[in-house]
């Protein structure tokens, strides 16, 4: 695992090939980042990776500059490895929290601009977290909520729904408010 841009571009990670999670294609990173970059000054910006696994996602936010970034990860060693990397990297913007997404939505009351979702893609309640997300209110008004998925999910029904990018086997559905 690599960091496509920012300070800390073309840095490695080394992962394990036994971790038990499964990280964004340096592909499909560096095109969501691409987008995103036409969307926000990274630096401005509070940003929420939920499901973060190997925290691929949070160390490219804060590689770019973002300032407040919480990695939620329920599974003790992938906690541990986000919170021991971000150390490592000299990462302060990064707060990894061992939780379950679920009920960390449901008591959160921060609010973020941006909200990665990166569940397993066989989650069977995947298509609960845009709901769940718009509820909750942890979404700033102007923000986006970003979840990847497998191509056996489909959202262009969710009324927060706005737009879908693919790259190879990772898609990228993006919701806002209407």
């Amino acid at each position: 695992m690599r960091i496509v841009s920012g300070k800390l571009k073309g840095r490695h990670i080394p992962v394990r090939s036994n971790f038990p999670a499964r990280p964004t294609t340096d592909f499909a990173k560096e095109s969501l980042f691409n987008i995103l970059n036409n969307w926000y000054d990274f630096e401005q910006i509070d940003v929420l990776d939920l499901f973060s696994g190997t925290g691929s996602i949070s160390y490219e936010f804060a590689s770019r500059g973002s300032k407040n970034i919480l990695s939620i990860e329920k599974d003790f060693r992938s906690f541990s490895f986000i919170k021991q990397t971000a150390i490592d990297l000299q990462l302060s913007a990064i707060k990894a929290i061992k939780a379950d997404a679920f009920s960390f939505i449901g008591k959160c009351t921060a609010k973020f601009d941006i909200v990665f979702a990166d569940p397993p893609y066989e989650l069977k309640r995947i298509e609960e977290i845009p709901e769940m997300v718009f509820k909750s209110g942890i979404l700033k008004n102007s923000g986006t909520l970003i979840l990847e998925h497998g191509k056996e999910q489909h959202f262009e029904e969710n009324e927060y729904f706005s737009e879908i990018r693919h790259y190879g086997g990772v898609n990228f559905s993006f919701f806002e408010k209407k």
